[in-house]
């Protein structure tokens, strides 16, 4: 139940952050807040801010919700024995750990930027992957109430 409570809590965080950058990527807001290296702005307005003709910020905001959505889900007095859960919450996490080294390859290599909050955002979803990995191996549910 902790694992579970411990991604919901992960993806609310980057939830707030893809939302973030999801709402300046649609003009509100003005000037993203990254500090004095610009490296955000160079990030969030180069040719790969877009994918599939949407902002990425936009799939942020689609996967953080979704893992939070399965998260608590998943913590419901009937759910917590169900492995299933882990399960998804792992493959989701997957799917965005995945994403976010695609994104942060582009950022290092292509870009030559960092946005800070695009860190944030790598950080907090490689978090939820290895808390997933831990809920998984550890049959996060009904053992550990």
């Amino acid at each position: 139940m902790r694992y579970r409570q411990a991604i919901a809590l992960l993806a609310l965080v980057g939830l707030f952050v893809a939302l973030y950058l999801w709402l300046h990527a649609l003009g509100f807001g003005g000037a993203i807040k990254c500090g004095a290296s610009g490296g955000c702005e160079t990030v969030q307005t180069s040719q790969w801010a877009v994918f599939l003709g949407m902002p990425v910020a936009f799939y942020g905001v689609i996967g953080y919700l979704a893992l939070l959505i399965v998260a608590l889900a998943g913590l419901r007095p009937a759910a917590l024995a169900e492995r299933t859960w882990n399960l998804r919450l792992l493959g989701l996490a997957t799917v965005g750990v995945v994403f976010t080294a695609y994104l942060t390859y582009i950022e290092l290599f292509l870009i030559h930027a960092i946005c800070r909050w695009c860190v944030g955002s790598a950080v907090s979803i490689t978090a939820i992957w290895v808390v997933a990995v831990l809920g998984l191996r550890r049959n996060d549910g009904m053992m550990e109430r």
